[in-house]
């Protein structure tokens, strides 16, 4: 259920090598890095059942529909086989469900048959009314999940959150819990809650039954 994640900026290539190594060690569901490194984490996954997943329109999600549609379908030719998309915020907390729609749907049609749509929707800058109305358009657009937090905001998952999330988005669309999961206490809350994936750089913390200080 695990994402193991590096998203920080000054992550080199070592650093990747060993967060793929790490996530085939323990047999985490991806590995979820930047769009530069997605070359490079499939090719050292490619004869594992981890996948690669990587992010769009991250962190701020204030790209256009367009270039987040033209960054998911390059990173997915080039390896990734999930793509976690930010929505645009700004638009969302401005009632323009329209753009928040089509930015969706856009990333959706360039990933179809090819890769998982998760979205990204910052709960923790949300009102409970945003964070339903956020989950449904996901929804509406053909996303596979709907996620809490880039953890590059003011806040990570909550339990309030996912459970809040999972109750909009039913029972048949995936609920990803990210920023704050740092120990089997925090992965177990969210699961229990709702998640039906974890994004965290805690993962092998979590496996061994330890807390991590990494903020994500």
């Amino acid at each position: 259920m695990i994402d193991h994640t590096l998203l920080k900026a000054d992550a080199g290539r070592a650093a990747i090598i060993k967060l793929a190594e790490e996530a085939k060690q323990y047999g985490f569901a991806s590995v979820c890095v930047n769009p530069t490194w997605v070359k490079t984490a499939a090719e050292i996954l490619k004869e594992s059942p981890v996948k690669v997943c990587t992010v769009i329109g991250f962190p701020l999600g204030a790209s256009a529909p367009e270039v987040k549609a033209f960054e998911a379908a390059h990173t997915i030719s080039e390896g990734a086989g999930e793509v976690d998309m930010v929505i645009n915020i700004g638009a969302l907390k401005d009632g323009d469900d329209e753009l928040v729609r089509r930015d969706i749907a856009g990333v959706v049609q360039a990933a179809a048959g090819k890769a998982l749509v998760k979205v990204i929707i910052e709960t923790c800058l949300l009102t409970d009314e945003e964070i339903v109305r956020a989950s449904k358009l996901s929804v509406e657009a053909g996303a596979d999940f709907v996620k809490t937090s880039t953890g590059f905001s003011t806040g990570g998952a909550t339990v309030e959150a996912v459970e809040l999330m999972r109750k909009t988005v039913g029972p048949n669309v995936g609920v990803k819990a990210s920023g704050g999961v740092r120990s089997l206490a925090d992965a177990e809350a969210m699961i229990k809650a709702g998640a039906t994936r974890l994004g965290t750089s805690a993962g092998v913390a979590i496996a061994q039954g330890q807390t991590s200080q990494n903020s994500y």
